[in-house]
């Protein structure tokens, strides 16, 4: 009881920094008495601010394969859904705690925390189901439409308070703010709003092609954490009644669906996600204990191996690394990202001809992979092989990363093969994206005497900088106006 009451209170402590971060960085263009009434639109506009609200301060995951990941579950959901209200937005928020919530508006969040938690890719998908129900049913414009008038800053905040945190006294955490709009409101789903919620989140489930029983699993699965944990899950503060809804659901499932049937996965593959995901912060210790622990369940599961060879490698434990993912590589030969990390590790430690080994198996399997390319490029240049250097960087180049590094990395093995024009070329758009303007013309210019004028790249280089030119004129002109 103790622990749980010192959770409580660390919760809203966190709910309280949180709600007053995001109060100075609430947009004041809607700071006007709205009424009670929430239109489409206010909704849209509403769940747009706080959504740039989390990215601005860096709450979301931005990792473009984990969002890939939880759009295509929120995608696969939503085509089950009869005339959606809105255009829908999923993304993962950088949280450890187990949560999950939606906005107005159509953004749907889910916490790392949560992701960690559940087994399998339906049950992330029946989360996901549940809150797009939430917003499609309009339950927080239900709520807003029952309170008085308050101004946009405000519900922002009430529902900051309402999702981003642990428990405790939602009015007490709002203390700083329009207090007398506050306290007329407690962003509470009913009980009501739950079970419509859970009826309609299971329809959209299993018409995606999703196990039935998925939603009431991850609900059991939820109450066996706070069993051996004595920790709240924040998934029951933000969406309450639980022990109401696993009977409910259990009730849906022995009258309408069938409890067999559907799938567990159909994005996939689920465990080398979340694997993946559980590899990023900074508190690299607690990683590794994670994954050691996951492992003792399971020594063999592969996807916990290679997340534990992962944040091994963070730390610098390359020999560690190595042999964890060798370990996980015996399981599971084929495995690209296996192959790719293991030859990272070898040039980590500089043992290129066996980085470019394990490599080449990668890319034989895939050969568009970023990573693959990028140290495939590096190894061949610590070789000397520049041709084959240059080989991928230029492949790397084509892709859709959009990283400065790689034309730094093009114009370094240029240089080294003595072809002037097009080394200084690349160390021109290096410098440029790094917004160094006098450095990138400079390149620019020393690359232009290597080439006729008829050639495209005397044309490409020409335009470079004619326009970096005519902005640094406008540049000057307004330094100079600024110091007038």
């Amino acid at each position: 009881m103790e622990r749980k009451m010192m959770m409580n209170c660390f919760g809203l402590i966190k709910k309280m920094a949180i709600l007053f971060f995001l109060s100075g960085m609430i947009c004041l263009s809607f700071v006007t008495l709205v009424r009670a009434e929430l239109t489409i639109e206010d909704e849209k506009k509403l769940g747009q601010e706080f959504y740039d609200k989390m990215a601005k301060n860096d709450f979301l995951i931005q990792e473009k394969r984990m969002n890939d990941y939880i759009t295509k579950i929120g995608t696969t959901v939503l085509n089950s859904v009869k005339n959606p209200l809105f255009d829908y937005r999923f993304s993962i928020v950088k949280d450890s705690s187990v949560n999950a919530f939606a906005t107005p508006g159509g953004y749907v969040y889910v916490n790392r925390g949560l992701i960690a938690l559940v087994d399998t890719e339906g049950e992330l998908a029946a989360v996901v189901a549940h809150e797009i129900a939430h917003v499609n049913a309009r339950h927080i414009a239900d709520m807003v439409n029952k309170a008085t008038k308050v101004n946009i800053a405000t519900l922002l905040a009430v529902i900051a308070g309402a999702f981003l945190g642990g428990g405790g006294d939602l009015s007490a955490a709002l203390m700083g703010f329009s207090l007398a709009a506050s306290q007329t409101m407690a962003l509470k789903y009913s009980r009501d709003h739950e079970e419509e919620a859970d009826r309609y989140g299971m329809s959209y489930l299993v018409k995606a092609g999703y196990k039935a029983d998925s939603s009431l699993n991850v609900l059991k699965m939820m109450r066996r954490y706070e069993f051996y944990s004595s920790t709240v899950p924040s998934y029951f503060m933000t969406h309450p009644g639980t022990d109401d809804r696993i009977r409910y659901i259990d009730g849906l499932l022995e009258t309408t669906y069938a409890k067999s049937g559907g799938k567990d996965e159909i994005i996939g593959p689920f465990g080398r996600i979340k694997a993946v995901l559980m590899t990023g912060g900074s508190d690299v210790e607690s990683k590794i204990r994670y994954f050691e622990s996951e492992l003792r369940k399971n020594p063999q599961n592969v996807d916990m191996l290679y997340g534990l060879g992962v944040v091994q490698a963070r730390k610098g434990l390359y020999d560690e690394s190595l042999a964890t993912f060798k370990q996980a590589l015996h399981l599971a030969p084929e495995d690209k990202e296996l192959l790719r990390d293991i030859g990272v590790d070898y040039f980590k430690l500089g043992q290129y001809p066996e980085s470019i080994d394990y490599l080449m198996k990668a890319y034989k399997i895939d050969q568009t992979d970023i990573k693959t390319l990028a140290y495939l490029g590096n190894s061949n240049e610590a070789m000397g092989f520049y041709e084959k250097a240059i080989e991928y960087f230029h492949a790397l180049e084509a892709s859709e990363l959009d990283d400065e590094e790689i034309y730094y990395s093009i114009g370094m093995v240029y240089g080294k093969l003595k072809e002037m024009g097009d080394s200084h070329y690349y160390f021109g758009i290096y410098f440029k994206k790094q917004k160094k303007t006098e450095t990138a013309l400079f390149h620019f210019k020393e690359a232009l005497k290597y080439y006729p004028m008829n050639n495209p790249r005397y044309q490409d280089i020409d335009r470079e900088i004619k326009q970096l030119s005519s902005e640094a004129d406008t540049k000057k002109r307004s330094d100079g106006k600024k110091r007038n």
